[in-house]
């Protein structure tokens, strides 16, 4: 019988999925004994004899199910970034399988009443920081599972948790199928009317690898399609486009996600209610740094009137715009990004055409990795011959400042049909101490538009600035230094793990950093002092529009989550009336409209949760003033405190003490508003 490769010790380099070896049809068959064994490792902790310590009840299932864990992590890995039809297959079957697998143990009795009376005699066990962390965290994981539940009550809490798996793999799936199957194939000149050569060049090879050669084809990537909004003067595909790109998940058809995503909000109500919660929201923030939507409301309307004030001041400038041209319509959303690029030119003498060549991808890769050296004193080693899940992917060692092993990252940079859109961190591998110093193995991926076969690929600057962020969570990640997997990492409060990767995106716009590494593609000459002055001059150029498609989104994730009853819930009616009350601009779309909004409803992540990302930017832009007060960017008392207590201490500490601790303060709401441009 030949050996699952999935299933099989990992000889591998750095014990790296061995993908080369790895076919989509052994997952099912690894799932099955991973689950097997997971479930066996759980029932023995649960049905020991002796009383539960520490050691052999919250330690051992720290140890436990770790094949498990290799093999999803492994799987879920392809599925977001290099999947096919039977990777999706598997996907479908095995979400409700896991589901279960996971509520059994969840709702083990027995398993649950020996954490409940660790949590009991907590104060008299003289545990460690770490420990008694990781045992807060088992206790509250037990209970939001429902395990104090009755027994009514768990059987309908697994009922839930396994259909709500389920409807967010279709979900997320139905996404990736309207992205894949869209392309705009520009056929004549007028069709390409107005493109830069950067964006022709990338369309060029969108085509190609669609089999397409000679052609050029817009796709639904971010990389692609704003571009596109940006420089077409073809106002019929700008709109056409656009509407592909906004109605994601709303097709008639097998993809439309309305009947999904109502299901999936009644059911997260019930889960709520079955809790003591009065709906989801209260739920999901009850465990946050948030702690209430009143909260989360409070800061999302302090940041919304003053940006939908500047969006409307913007709008008009765009009007004006048109108009000096003889365009006299009114400014629709497929417009806004194409005026708003001759605004930027007339205002500010810069367009993205003149910056983009000096944004090669290599070179902001390279800014990256310098910057994480200067900081931190790691560095990175690029690896040849080691397998990986797609020939794009690069693989670098990460190393200490005393030159030993830290970790491995993966870079997967470049969109393709097989990748779901948007940019991510995840790992293969979290960094913990239970079986010696298990070091971890991370993975960004994002969807930029490949240069031509031996050309530079170039970013945008919006591009460079993902680039960075999500490099902060992968450091998030590959800095980690605790003992227990369930606080590694990432593995922070879902309004907390934004800072590290917002706050890195502060030294892409150092001139500093810039300076150095924006260089041009051909020439190689450094860019202009000019050039990046009039960049930085207007970074908060259009920070009206870019606020309030963020924000309306943040707003519209948790007025779904506040509803009690939401029954056979309109979307689109929801939607209208919702954005309405709060006053959005016609000429404004959300930034993730709800039938496509993947991070509250492919999986329930960023779900009552989304505002994640402007209470973390309450903090990251308060953050970065520490080195600018201290006078040095790289300021190294600093870098050593953020390091100590951000990047390196996982979910350890109380998120406000350790960014007081950090800061010497709490965080301030007027950095953010300072740095948006809404405050003095």
């Amino acid at each position: 019988m030949t050996t699952n490769p999935v299933l099989a010790e990992w000889t591998t380099p750095f014990e790296l999925p061995p993908f080369d070896k790895i076919e989509p049809g052994h997952f099912e068959e690894a799932f099955e004994a991973a689950m097997a064994e997971a479930r066996r490792e759980s029932d023995a902790i649960a049905g020991q004899t002796s009383e539960p310590d520490f050691e052999n009840t919250i330690a051992a299932l720290e140890k436990s199910g770790e094949q498990l864990t290799r093999v999803a992590r492994t799987f879920y890995n392809l599925t977001s970034a290099h999947t096919n039809e039977t990777l999706q297959k598997v996907e479908r079957d095995i979400a409700p399988k896991l589901a279960k697998h996971s509520s059994d143990m969840l709702l083990n009795e027995k398993l649950y009443n020996r954490v409940a009376t660790l949590w009991e005699r907590r104060g008299s066990l003289g545990l460690s920081d770490e420990n008694a962390k990781v045992l807060e965290r088992y206790h509250k994981m037990f209970q939001r599972a429902g395990a104090g539940l009755n027994e009514a009550g768990k059987a309908r809490m697994a009922e839930i948790s396994q259909r709500l798996a389920t409807l967010g793999t279709r979900f997320s799936q139905n996404i990736l199928k309207d992205e894949s199957e869209y392309q705009l194939v520009l056929e004549t000149g007028e069709d390409r009317a107005g493109l830069p050569d950067f964006l022709l060049t990338a369309a060029a090879e969108a085509a190609r690898e669609r089999d397409q050669d000679g052609k050029h084809v817009i796709t639904l990537s971010r990389s692609s399609i704003e571009p596109f909004l940006q420089f077409s003067t073809n106002r019929r595909l700008r709109e056409e486009a656009f509407g592909a790109w906004s109605s994601r998940g709303e097709l008639d058809g097998d993809t439309n996600n309305e009947a999904i995503i109502a299901e999936t909000l009644a059911l997260r109500a019930e889960k709520a209610r079955l809790l003591g919660f009065d709906n989801f929201a209260q739920y999901k923030l009850d465990d946050t740094m948030a702690k209430t939507p009143a909260n989360v409301r409070d800061l999302l309307t302090k940041v919304w009137e003053p940006a939908v004030t500047q969006a409307r001041e913007e709008q008009e400038k765009l009007a004006e715009m048109a108009a000096s041209i003889g365009e006299n319509h009114t400014i629709e959303a497929w417009d806004w990004r194409y005026y708003s690029e001759k605004v930027r030119k007339a205002e500010h003498d810069l367009d993205e055409a003149e910056l983009k060549p000096y944004l090669q991808l290599e070179n902001m890769i390279e800014a990256a990795f310098d910057t994480a050296t200067r900081l931190f004193g790691v560095t990175f080693r690029e690896l040849d011959n080691v397998p990986v899940y797609h020939p794009d992917v690069r693989v670098y060692e990460v190393l200490g400042s005393d030159g030993n092993h830290v970790g491995l990252f993966l870079g997967d940079y470049f969109a393709r049909p097989s990748k779901r859109s948007g940019a991510w961190m995840t790992a293969f591998r979290s960094q913990h101490k239970l079986d010696g110093d298990v070091t971890p193995i991370i993975v960004n991926v994002m969807n930029f538009s490949k240069g031509a076969p031996g050309e530079a690929t170039l970013l945008t600057f919006d591009d460079a600035r993902t680039l960075f962020h999500e490099f902060g969570h992968g450091l998030h990640g590959l800095l980690s230094d605790v003992t227990y997997p369930m606080i590694s990492g990432t593995s922070v409060a879902r309004d907390f793990v934004e800072l590290p990767s917002q706050l890195y995106e502060h030294w892409l716009s150092e001139p500093e950093v810039l300076s150095k590494f924006a260089t041009h593609y051909k020439t190689g000459e450094t860019m202009p002092p000019e050039l990046l002055e009039k960049l930085l001059a207007a970074a908060n150029f259009n920070q009206g529009f870019a606020t309030v498609e963020y924000t309306a989104s943040a707003l519209m994730d948790l007025e779904l989550h506040l509803l009690e009853e939401p029954g056979e819930l309109d979307i689109r009616s929801f939607e209208k009336t919702e954005l309405g009350k709060i006053g959005m601009p016609d000429a404004i779309t959300m930034r993730h409209r709800i039938p496509h909004f993947q991070h509250v409803f492919s999986g329930d992540g960023y779900s009552a949760g989304y505002y994640s990302y402007m209470w973390s930017e309450v903090m990251d832009a308060d953050a970065f003033g520490a080195f600018e007060e201290a006078g040095d960017i790289f300021h190294p008392e600093t870098a050593a405190r953020l390091h100590t207590h951000i990047y390196s201490a996982g979910g350890l500490p109380d998120p406000d003490e350790t960014y007081k601790a950090f800061r010497g303060r709490p965080p301030k709401i007027d950095a953010l508003l300072k740095k948006r441009g809404f405050a003095a």
